[in-house]
């Protein structure tokens, strides 16, 4: 790994920027090419910018062609801490693990359950003299929700609204929002209660509801599918007539967010319970 070999970044996914992710050392390959011998070389049509959610497992496909009796390791760049060899794992870390199918030019380092410090440069190496390597560079994510608005909010009776709950940091690919009222699903009803969702930079998704009633009443929690303890919660209040509340909010204001998540509220909970029972000891 100390071969003065030299790895640049890519900035997004076309193959003229993933090329440049090999190491200058691996010129060499196109030496090989040019004699009788067959040398492995690399499939460069493979994704090498990869981005998952924490806790959503990431794959690193590294295709090999004509390995002969080579063998492929997978590299952490940050630490050169080698993560496996042939199918063999190196690592006491029980999440990371190679996949390779009987027969296949594939090489795929798996990588269960990430973290955000999972992210980095890894590569695949080829232990040719001098030796191959092509860099993959992975991002972990967090996905966060938050409802646009205030958290607390007072609706007339009758009137409707909106609330918008964004998903920052998340590629299209990691899912999709989910809306609770308590613990209870949000699901379309039209016409009176629509979830919608769009992409521009972040996942936007809509909860909208008309004709309020006293029961629509609540807690409504924006939840990523791909990590719930990053939700976000407001409290509507539905107004009957008569009533003169502090804060009125009318029809058709898009609303929404406390800053409490359902890890803050289960955390809370905990506390609660824990003091209480031990009040009931003493």
């Amino acid at each position: 790994n100390n071969n003065n070999n030299t790895t640049t970044i890519p900035t997004n996914n076309n193959n003229n920027n993933n090329n440049n992710l090999i190491n200058n050392n691996n010129n060499n390959q196109m030496n090989y090419n040019n004699t009788s011998t067959i040398f492995p070389y690399f499939d460069f049509n493979v994704p090498r910018n990869i981005t998952t959610a924490v806790g959503q497992s990431a794959f690193l496909h590294c295709r090999v062609d004509q390995l002969g009796d080579k063998a492929v390791s997978w590299i952490r760049k940050r630490d050169l801490h080698i993560l496996t060899a042939g199918v063999l794992t190196y690592t006491s870390d029980q999440r990371f693990q190679v996949i390779r199918p009987d027969r296949s030019e594939n090489w795929t380092l798996l990588i269960k359950f990430p973290q955000e410090r999972d992210s980095g440069i890894y590569e695949c190496q080829v232990n040719t003299e001098p030796k191959m390597s092509l860099a993959f560079r992975l991002h972990v994510i967090e996905p966060k929700a938050r409802i646009l608005g205030a958290s607390d909010m007072h609706v007339k009776v009758d009137s409707s609204i909106t609330l918008i709950c964004e998903i920052s940091q998340g590629p299209h690919s990691l899912g999709t929002v989910l809306w609770y009222k308590g613990v209870h699903p949000i699901t379309s009803s039209p016409p009176r209660v629509t979830v919608d969702a769009e992409w521009s930079e972040n996942l936007s998704s809509r909860l909208r509801i008309s004709h309020l009633i006293a029961e629509d009443t609540g807690n409504y929690t924006c939840v990523p599918t791909t990590r719930v303890q990053q939700s976000d919660s407001v409290y509507i209040h539905v107004v009957v007539n008569g009533e003169h509340p502090a804060a009125m909010q009318h029809g058709n204001r898009c609303t929404a967010v406390s800053k409490i998540s359902l890890l803050t509220i289960v955390s809370s909970l905990c506390v609660y319970y824990y003091l209480n029972t031990m009040f009931h000891i003493r």
